[in-house]
Protein backbone atom coordinates (compact mmCIF):
# COMPACT_ATOMS: atom_id res chain seq x y z
CA UNK A 1 0.00 0.00 0.00
CA UNK A 2 1.37 3.39 -0.92
CA UNK A 3 1.85 6.28 1.47
CA UNK A 4 -0.95 8.17 -0.22
CA UNK A 5 -3.39 5.29 0.32
CA UNK A 6 -2.37 5.07 3.97
CA UNK A 7 -3.03 8.78 4.46
CA UNK A 8 -6.44 8.50 2.83
CA UNK A 9 -7.39 5.53 5.02
CA UNK A 10 -6.33 7.41 8.13
CA UNK A 11 -8.33 10.47 7.06
CA UNK A 12 -11.45 8.35 6.50
CA UNK A 13 -11.12 6.79 9.93
CA UNK A 14 -10.67 10.21 11.54
CA UNK A 15 -13.76 11.59 9.76
CA UNK A 16 -15.79 8.57 10.79
CA UNK A 17 -14.72 8.98 14.40
CA UNK A 18 -15.66 12.67 14.32
CA UNK A 19 -19.22 12.02 13.07
CA UNK A 20 -21.87 12.63 15.73
CA UNK A 21 -23.66 9.61 17.09
CA UNK A 22 -27.29 9.47 16.04
CA UNK A 23 -29.68 8.72 18.82
CA UNK A 24 -32.22 6.23 17.55
CA UNK A 25 -34.13 6.20 20.81
CA UNK A 26 -37.00 8.48 19.74
CA UNK A 27 -39.84 8.83 22.18
CA UNK A 28 -43.40 8.03 21.17
CA UNK A 29 -44.37 11.69 21.62
CA UNK A 30 -41.60 12.84 19.31
CA UNK A 31 -42.58 10.24 16.73
CA UNK A 32 -46.22 11.30 16.87
CA UNK A 33 -45.18 14.94 16.40
CA UNK A 34 -43.12 14.04 13.32
CA UNK A 35 -46.07 12.21 11.83
CA UNK A 36 -48.34 15.17 12.44
CA UNK A 37 -45.86 17.56 10.82
CA UNK A 38 -45.55 15.35 7.78
CA UNK A 39 -49.27 15.68 7.14
CA UNK A 40 -48.92 19.45 6.91
CA UNK A 41 -46.84 19.21 3.70
CA UNK A 42 -48.63 16.86 1.29
CA UNK A 43 -48.06 18.84 -1.88
CA UNK A 44 -50.14 21.46 -3.70
CA UNK A 45 -53.91 21.41 -3.23
CA UNK A 46 -55.13 23.71 -6.01
CA UNK A 47 -55.34 22.69 -9.68
CA UNK A 48 -52.84 25.40 -10.65
CA UNK A 49 -50.39 24.15 -8.03
CA UNK A 50 -50.78 20.55 -9.11
CA UNK A 51 -50.20 21.53 -12.76
CA UNK A 52 -47.06 23.46 -11.86
CA UNK A 53 -45.78 20.63 -9.70
CA UNK A 54 -46.30 18.09 -12.46
CA UNK A 55 -44.48 20.40 -14.87
CA UNK A 56 -41.51 20.61 -12.50
CA UNK A 57 -41.28 16.81 -12.43
CA UNK A 58 -41.29 16.52 -16.23
CA UNK A 59 -38.87 13.94 -17.62
CA UNK A 60 -37.62 14.87 -21.05
CA UNK A 61 -35.92 11.58 -21.87
CA UNK A 62 -32.93 13.45 -23.32
CA UNK A 63 -30.52 12.05 -20.74
CA UNK A 64 -30.10 8.76 -18.94
CA UNK A 65 -30.44 5.24 -20.26
CA UNK A 66 -34.14 5.31 -21.12
CA UNK A 67 -34.41 5.84 -24.87
CA UNK A 68 -38.01 4.97 -25.70
CA UNK A 69 -40.53 6.55 -23.34
CA UNK A 70 -43.96 4.97 -22.70
CA UNK A 71 -45.54 7.66 -24.89
CA UNK A 72 -43.15 7.09 -27.82
CA UNK A 73 -43.96 5.24 -31.02
CA UNK A 74 -41.97 2.00 -30.76
CA UNK A 75 -42.52 1.11 -34.43
CA UNK A 76 -41.16 4.49 -35.52
CA UNK A 77 -38.09 4.00 -33.32
CA UNK A 78 -37.43 0.53 -34.75
CA UNK A 79 -37.83 1.89 -38.27
CA UNK A 80 -35.25 4.60 -37.54
CA UNK A 81 -32.79 2.03 -36.15
CA UNK A 82 -33.22 -0.17 -39.24
CA UNK A 83 -32.72 2.80 -41.55
CA UNK A 84 -29.47 3.87 -39.87
CA UNK A 85 -28.19 0.27 -39.86
CA UNK A 86 -28.89 0.08 -43.58
CA UNK A 87 -27.08 3.38 -44.15
CA UNK A 88 -23.85 2.48 -42.33
CA UNK A 89 -23.86 -1.35 -42.73
CA UNK A 90 -21.80 -2.18 -39.59
CA UNK A 91 -19.46 -5.16 -39.98
CA UNK A 92 -18.52 -5.98 -36.36
CA UNK A 93 -19.81 -5.60 -32.81
CA UNK A 94 -18.18 -2.23 -32.10
CA UNK A 95 -19.51 -0.74 -35.34
CA UNK A 96 -22.96 -2.07 -34.42
CA UNK A 97 -22.65 -0.41 -31.00
CA UNK A 98 -21.79 2.93 -32.60
CA UNK A 99 -24.67 2.62 -35.05
CA UNK A 100 -27.09 1.94 -32.18
CA UNK A 101 -25.73 4.97 -30.29
CA UNK A 102 -26.21 7.14 -33.38
CA UNK A 103 -29.79 5.92 -33.77
CA UNK A 104 -30.58 6.62 -30.10
CA UNK A 105 -29.14 10.13 -30.37
CA UNK A 106 -31.17 10.82 -33.50
CA UNK A 107 -34.30 9.65 -31.70
CA UNK A 108 -33.64 11.99 -28.79
CA UNK A 109 -33.05 14.89 -31.17
CA UNK A 110 -36.40 14.21 -32.81
CA UNK A 111 -38.05 14.51 -29.38
CA UNK A 112 -36.83 18.09 -28.77
CA UNK A 113 -39.27 19.91 -31.12
CA UNK A 114 -42.17 18.00 -29.54
CA UNK A 115 -41.04 19.01 -26.06
CA UNK A 116 -40.66 22.63 -27.10
CA UNK A 117 -44.14 22.65 -28.63
CA UNK A 118 -45.47 21.04 -25.47
CA UNK A 119 -43.96 23.77 -23.30
CA UNK A 120 -45.65 26.49 -25.35
CA UNK A 121 -48.96 24.59 -25.31
CA UNK A 122 -48.68 24.26 -21.53
CA UNK A 123 -47.89 27.96 -21.24
CA UNK A 124 -50.93 28.92 -23.30
CA UNK A 125 -53.14 26.87 -21.00
CA UNK A 126 -51.57 28.31 -17.84
CA UNK A 127 -50.96 31.94 -18.81
CA UNK A 128 -53.72 32.83 -21.27
CA UNK A 129 -55.72 34.56 -18.56
CA UNK A 130 -52.82 36.92 -17.80
CA UNK A 131 -53.08 38.48 -21.26
CA UNK A 132 -56.84 38.27 -21.73
CA UNK A 133 -57.33 41.98 -21.01
CA UNK A 134 -55.61 42.99 -24.26
CA UNK A 135 -58.35 43.70 -26.88
CA UNK A 136 -56.11 43.37 -29.96
CA UNK A 137 -55.91 39.63 -30.84
CA UNK A 138 -52.57 39.90 -32.62
CA UNK A 139 -50.97 41.88 -29.84
CA UNK A 140 -52.52 39.56 -27.24
CA UNK A 141 -50.98 36.52 -28.97
CA UNK A 142 -47.56 38.20 -29.08
CA UNK A 143 -47.79 39.13 -25.42
CA UNK A 144 -48.72 35.55 -24.54
CA UNK A 145 -45.76 34.09 -26.45
CA UNK A 146 -43.39 36.49 -24.69
CA UNK A 147 -44.98 35.71 -21.35
CA UNK A 148 -44.53 31.99 -21.98
CA UNK A 149 -40.89 32.44 -22.92
CA UNK A 150 -40.18 34.55 -19.85
CA UNK A 151 -41.94 32.05 -17.58
CA UNK A 152 -40.38 28.91 -19.06
CA UNK A 153 -37.10 30.32 -20.30
CA UNK A 154 -35.13 27.99 -18.02
CA UNK A 155 -36.82 24.93 -19.55
CA UNK A 156 -36.42 26.26 -23.08
CA UNK A 157 -32.75 27.01 -22.52
CA UNK A 158 -32.27 23.53 -21.10
CA UNK A 159 -33.76 22.07 -24.29
CA UNK A 160 -31.39 24.15 -26.41
CA UNK A 161 -28.45 23.03 -24.26
CA UNK A 162 -29.43 19.38 -24.57
CA UNK A 163 -29.80 19.76 -28.32
CA UNK A 164 -26.27 21.16 -28.66
CA UNK A 165 -24.92 18.33 -26.49
CA UNK A 166 -26.70 15.65 -28.48
CA UNK A 167 -25.61 17.09 -31.82
CA UNK A 168 -22.01 17.16 -30.61
CA UNK A 169 -22.26 13.53 -29.52
CA UNK A 170 -23.85 12.57 -32.83
CA UNK A 171 -21.06 14.25 -34.79
CA UNK A 172 -18.37 12.57 -32.67
CA UNK A 173 -19.88 9.07 -32.92
CA UNK A 174 -20.45 9.38 -36.66
CA UNK A 175 -16.88 10.51 -37.26
CA UNK A 176 -15.55 7.62 -35.16
CA UNK A 177 -17.67 5.09 -37.07
CA UNK A 178 -16.59 6.41 -40.47
CA UNK A 179 -12.94 6.36 -39.37
CA UNK A 180 -13.16 2.73 -38.24
CA UNK A 181 -14.88 1.68 -41.43
CA UNK A 182 -12.26 3.43 -43.55
CA UNK A 183 -9.47 1.70 -41.63
CA UNK A 184 -11.21 -1.65 -42.06
CA UNK A 185 -11.52 -1.16 -45.82
CA UNK A 186 -7.88 -0.14 -46.12
CA UNK A 187 -6.78 -3.18 -44.11
CA UNK A 188 -8.82 -5.52 -46.29
CA UNK A 189 -7.45 -3.91 -49.46
CA UNK A 190 -3.85 -4.24 -48.22
CA UNK A 191 -4.41 -7.90 -47.33
CA UNK A 192 -5.86 -8.56 -50.77
CA UNK A 193 -2.86 -6.91 -52.44
CA UNK A 194 -0.39 -8.93 -50.36
CA UNK A 195 -2.05 -12.25 -51.19
CA UNK A 196 -0.33 -14.02 -54.16
CA UNK A 197 -2.50 -14.12 -57.22
CA UNK A 198 -2.91 -17.40 -59.17
CA UNK A 199 -1.89 -17.60 -62.82
CA UNK A 200 -4.57 -16.62 -65.27
CA UNK A 201 -6.43 -19.64 -66.69
CA UNK A 202 -8.25 -19.05 -69.99
CA UNK A 203 -11.89 -20.13 -70.08
CA UNK A 204 -11.53 -21.88 -66.76
CA UNK A 205 -9.33 -24.68 -68.13
CA UNK A 206 -5.64 -25.16 -67.75
CA UNK A 207 -3.72 -26.50 -70.73
CA UNK A 208 -0.20 -27.84 -70.58
CA UNK A 209 2.08 -27.33 -73.58
CA UNK A 210 3.28 -30.74 -74.86
CA UNK A 211 7.02 -31.10 -75.46
CA UNK A 212 8.21 -30.56 -79.03
CA UNK A 213 9.09 -33.98 -80.60
CA UNK A 214 12.67 -34.45 -81.76
CA UNK A 215 12.91 -35.00 -85.52
CA UNK A 216 14.66 -38.31 -86.47
CA UNK A 217 18.16 -38.09 -87.95
CA UNK A 218 18.25 -38.15 -91.78
CA UNK A 219 20.45 -40.93 -93.25
CA UNK A 220 22.12 -39.87 -96.54
CA UNK A 221 21.33 -42.17 -99.52
CA UNK A 222 24.29 -43.56 -101.59
CA UNK A 223 24.28 -42.20 -105.13
CA UNK A 224 24.26 -44.69 -108.06
CA UNK A 225 27.49 -44.66 -110.20
CA UNK A 226 27.27 -42.76 -113.44
CA UNK A 227 27.01 -45.05 -116.56
CA UNK A 228 30.18 -45.56 -118.66
CA UNK A 229 29.06 -44.43 -122.15
CA UNK A 230 32.28 -45.69 -123.82
CA UNK A 231 31.83 -49.24 -122.62
CA UNK A 232 28.19 -49.24 -123.61
CA UNK A 233 29.15 -48.18 -127.15
CA UNK A 234 31.83 -50.92 -127.47
CA UNK A 235 29.41 -53.57 -126.33
CA UNK A 236 26.88 -52.39 -128.85
CA UNK A 237 29.43 -52.68 -131.84
CA UNK A 238 30.55 -56.10 -130.76
CA UNK A 239 26.99 -57.31 -130.73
Amino acid sequence: MSARSIRRAAARQANKAAEPTVNNNISEAHLAANRANSQLSTGPKSEQGKLTSSHNALKTGLTGRTIVLPTDDVAAYQSLVALINQKFAPANDYEKHLVQTIADTEWRLLRIPTLESGLYALGRAELAADCAQEPDPQLRASMLEAHIFRTYQKDLRNLALQERRLRGQLKQDTAELLRLQQERRETCAAAAEAKPKPAAVPNGFEFSTPPTPVAPATIPTAEAPAPDHANLKSEAIAA
